[in-house]
């Protein structure tokens, strides 16, 4: 399990007397990295004690967690369903790279229409998956749960006390909330959500006490899984100059949220800051297929 820190130098960070280190949990596995893997591990670990053959989750046809999830499955000898969002994916899932490799791992995929899918955490949903699948061990969105929220809490640990903060991005919470579970009174959490709105708050309080954190809500670029030019261009040149990969959805938005606070002085000087390198970086090829349809710049692989 390869995890380290590593110091990003950029003309950027000198020049504000700011110093910005990479946690890379990219690192931790080849194919469940960053913060899945933290999230599945007791999980996995929990369904297994319970005598569970199979996983159910949901996500949408780029996600990361429904990727982890499959090979997770695989690697332990469980089944795995995907409830995937969007009917219409259904006749082309195979020109999809997540869910194709998610498929060559095993999972079988429930495609139900958005709609639907918004009513993924009703009773009488879940009723119904369970009439067509019987038993299943049940994995929200994203993973979150308590269990994950422990696995999480690991992100953090001896190396990373003395930072004065700690960055991570936010899809559903859970993460987040490990981090400010483990983190010091003296340290401040900062989430860079993906997405807009700000139900996020309520969801991460469910899982923690604590009060040093405050979401960055300036760095969505529009919403979950939207991009611009500015941002491909930014990470396209984040990894020229550091060699470095960030995914366009979560990791990505945090490190240019981070540089844009550092330029417009948000930071005192001799601030110590500790990004989380989530992962997510299996979703790039998905991405560029889509930027491709829109004429922009690709991402660099």
């Amino acid at each position: 399990m390869k995890v380290s820190l590593q110091e990003i130098d950029l003309p950027i960070l000198s020049e504000h007397k700011v110093s910005l280190f990479l946690k890379r949990e990219d690192l931790l596995h080849p194919q469940i990295s960053g913060n899945k893997y933290r999230k599945l591990k007791y999980n996995i670990e929990s369904a297994k004690q319970q005598g569970y053959k199979t996983l159910l989750t949901f996500g949408g046809a780029y996600s990361n967690h429904i990727a982890a999830t499959a090979y997770a499955g695989k690697a332990h000898g469980l089944n795995t369903i995907g409830v995937i969002r969007g009917k219409e994916i259904a006749k082309k899932w195979q020109e999809n790279p997540t869910l194709k490799l998610a498929s060559e791992n095993g999972m079988q995929f429930h495609f139900v229409s958005r709609e639907a899918y918004q009513d993924k955490n009703n009773q009488e949903f879940l009723e119904t998956l369970k009439s067509k699948f019987r038993t299943f061990y049940l994995l929200p969105e994203g993973g979150t749960n308590a269990l994950a929220v422990k696995g999480c809490e690991e992100i953090l640990d001896a190396t990373t006390a003395h930072f004065n903060y700690v960055c991570a991005a936010v899809g559903t919470g859970g993460t987040l909330a490990g981090i400010i579970n483990a983190s010091h009174e003296n340290q401040t959490v900062l989430g860079f959500p993906a997405l807009k709105g700000d139900f996020l708050n309520q969801d991460i309080r469910n899982f923690t006490t604590k009060e040093n954190w405050q979401l960055q809500n300036s760095y969505h670029f529009g919403g979950y899984a939207k991009v611009t030019r500015e941002l491909i261009l930014f990470i396209n040149e984040f990894k020229q100059e550091t060699q470095i990969s960030l995914d366009p959805i979560y990791t990505g938005k945090m490190i240019f949220g981070i540089l844009d606070m550092i330029k417009t002085n948000q930071f005192k000087p001799n601030t110590s800051i500790l990004a989380i390198h989530t992962g997510g970086l299996q979703g790039i090829k998905g991405m560029n297929n889509r930027l491709k349809k829109k004429n922009l710049p690709l991402l660099e692989v």
